[in-house]
């Protein structure tokens, strides 16, 4: 009978990436908002969801792959779990880097009957690109979502944390205009205001 071959030690598991081999870029206030988030929970894992957005925030409205390692780092899991996590979710935003504005269509039910699908060919031939894709500006990202819960205000879009409708075509242009005068990202504000849920009071922008 064969002998069971033992490799490395027995439940050995990866190990969170080390400081020194990391380019760390999450600002005082973030590092302040991990750190009070730290205290909510149990343990260190379960602030992976939270961290992964202030993550989001911090990296400018993407994922990188620097930016899940930080996030390893400072919760003292390994990259492979952190990034597990956020791969699953289509919140986090890993695939590709997004536009400065995100613009979810919601094509399900209701929406469709209300004329969602009107709205989303017009998108298309008004900013040139198709699903999952971003303007050559870096401006728009476009996107059709599963359903997003306010059947009420079909059709509906969604642009950071604010869902806007009904809309028609007319509508759709006046918030593209409108979009492209903003100074901020509405990716990242979004990030943000997610962030900011988590936080009790007086954790909130810590100085």
């Amino acid at each position: 009978m064969s002998e069971l071959l033992q490799i490395g030690a027995v439940n050995e598991r990866p190990k969170p990436p080390r400081a020194e081999d990391l380019n760390l870029r999450f600002s005082d206030r973030a590092v302040a908002e991990l750190e009070a988030l730290k205290t909510h929970y149990p343990n260190w894992k379960a602030c992976i969801l939270p961290g992964l957005w202030i993550a989001q925030r911090e990296y400018g409205g993407f994922l990188s792959g620097e930016a899940i390692a930080e996030v390893a780092h400072r919760l003292q899991r390994s990259y492979a779990e952190v990034e597990g996590v956020a791969t699953f979710y289509s919140m986090y935003n890993t695939a590709h880097v997004p536009g400065k504005h995100k613009i979810e269509v919601c094509t399900c039910l209701t929406c469709q009957v209300c004329g969602a699908y009107p709205l989303w060919e017009h998108l298309k031939a008004k900013l040139g690109i198709g699903h999952g894709e971003t303007t050559a500006d870096g401006m728009f990202t476009l996107e059709e979502v599963e359903c997003l819960n306010a059947c009420d205000r079909a059709p509906l879009i969604q642009v950071g944390d604010q869902y806007i409708g009904p809309l028609d075509t007319a509508g759709v242009d006046r918030l593209l205009d409108e979009l492209r005068g903003r100074s901020d990202s509405t990716v990242v504000q979004m990030a943000d205001v997610v962030v900011q849920v988590h936080l009790r009071e007086p954790e909130r922008n810590p100085t």
